[in-house]
C-alpha cells in the first residue's frame, strides 16, 4: 500500500511530461516520500509512451499504462484508479493547467476529515467559448440529474481509498468521473486554486467531442429527458384538445365553416417532428442500454509497467 497516488490520463503530452514529472516530484515530497505517479497513455500518436517508459526507468515510482487504442479521458482515469495503490489518490490532467503545487494543499484539507477535496478553479485560463459551453453544460446537467454539481471544479481533486473502491465497483460504459464521485455523497470540501494556461499545444476537445461527452453524460446520469418528453406530450395533447373544442364550439354557435388547411398541414408536420424527436430520445436510451448489456471491458491495456 502506498501513502499517495497521482492518477493522470495522458494524451498528446510529449511537450509537458518532463516538466510535469519534475514539478510533481518536488511537491509530492512535501507530503510524503511514499508516493506513485500513474500515467495512463491514451494512444495520442506522439512520443508520450516512450517518455513515460523513460521516466519509469529513472524513477520506479512512475507507473505507466498504455491503452490498445484511444478510449477517452474518463476511461484513462478509470484505469488509473483500477491500478493505483494509494491511501489517498490525486486525479489531475496532464497539461499543467492543474498545478502540481496545489497537491499539498489538497492533502492538508483532506486530513480535516473529508473523503473528497475538489480543486475549485477561480479564473479559468480557457477560451471564452469553452467557458460558456462548460457553464451551460453544468447548469443543464445539474437540472437534469437533480443534483448540485460545481462546474468550477474539474477532474482535479484528491479522494480517499473508500472513494476509489466505490469507483472500481461502478462499471457502467458511460464514464463521467466527476458525476460518479458526486453521486456517492461522501463528505466533500473544496479549496480555491489557480488555473494555469496550457503549457503547450491546444485542447483536443473539439465542439463535436464536447457535445458527445455532454449528451452521453446526461443520458448516463438521468432519465429526466424521457420524463420531460412525456410531460411535453401531455401538454401538446391537452392544447390540441382544447383547440379542437374551440373550433367545434365556434362552428356550432356561429355557423362558421372549418377552415385553415395550411395551418392543419403545418400542425401535422410539427406534431410529427415532435413524435420523431421523442422516439429518437427513447432510441438513444435503448441503444445505451444495449451497450451496457454487452458487458465489454471499459478499456484494454496494451502495455504496462505493471507487467514488466
Amino acid at each position: 500500500m502506498t501513502a499517495l497516488s497521482v492518477v493522470i490520463p495522458v494524451y498528446k503530452a510529449e511537450n509537458c511530461l518532463e516538466e510535469l514529472f519534475e514539478r510533481l516530484s518536488v511537491n509530492l515530497q512535501l507530503v510524503t516520500q511514499d508516493y506513485e505517479i500513474v500515467l495512463v497513455e491514451d494512444c495520442g500518436g506522439d512520443n508520450s509512451w516512450p517518455m513515460i517508459m523513460s521516466l519509469h526507468r529513472r524513477d520506479s515510482r512512475v507507473k505507466g499504462i498504455q491503452f490498445s487504442r484511444n478510449f477517452g479521458q474518463h476511461y484513462g482515469i478509470t484505469a488509473g484508479l483500477d491500478h493505483c495503490d494509494g491511501d489517498w489518490v490525486v486525479v489531475m490532467d496532464c497539461d499543467l493547467q492543474d498545478r502540481p503545487e496545489e497537491i499539498p494543499h489538497l492533502y492538508a484539507k483532506a486530513q480535516e476529515g473529508y473523503d473528497v477535496v475538489l480543486a475549485k478553479r477561480g479564473k479559468r485560463s480557457d477560451p471564452l467559448l469553452k467557458r460558456v459551453l462548460s457553464w451551460f453544460f453544468y447548469r443543464l446537467f445539474s437540472y437534469l440529474a437533480d443534483t448540485e454539481f460545481d462546474g468550477d471544479a474539474g477532474n482535479y481533486r484528491i479522494i480517499s481509498r473508500k472513494v476509489v473502491i466505490c469507483c472500481r465497483q461502478m462499471r457502467e460504459q458511460l464514464r463521467f468521473f466527476g458525476g460518479l464521485v458526486n453521486w456517492m455523497g461522501f463528505p466533500t470540501a473544496s479549496i480555491n486554486v489557480t488555473h494555469d494556461a496550457r503549457s503547450a499545444g491546444e485542447s483536443t476537445y473539439t465542439l463535436s467531442k464536447l457535445w458527445k461527452l455532454a449528451s452521453d453524460t446526461i443520458i448516463a446520469h438521468s432519465d429526466k429527458p424521457l420524463r420531460l418528453a412525456v410531460r411535453f406530450g401531455f401538454v401538446m395533447s391537452s392544447l390540441s384538445f382544447l383547440y379542437g373544442v374551440y373550433i367545434l364550439s365556434h362552428s356550432w354557435f356561429y355557423g362558421s365553416p372549418v377552415q385553415g388547411w395550411s395551418s392543419l398541414i403545418v400542425s401535422m408536420y410539427f406534431i410529427g417532428g415532435i413524435i420523431i424527436s421523442m422516439l429518437g430520445i427513447i432510441g438513444i436510451y435503448l441503444g445505451k442500454t444495449f451497450d451496457e448489456t454487452k458487458k465489454r471491458p471499459l478499456y484494454i491495456v496494451a502495455k504496462s509497467t505493471y507487467l514488466s
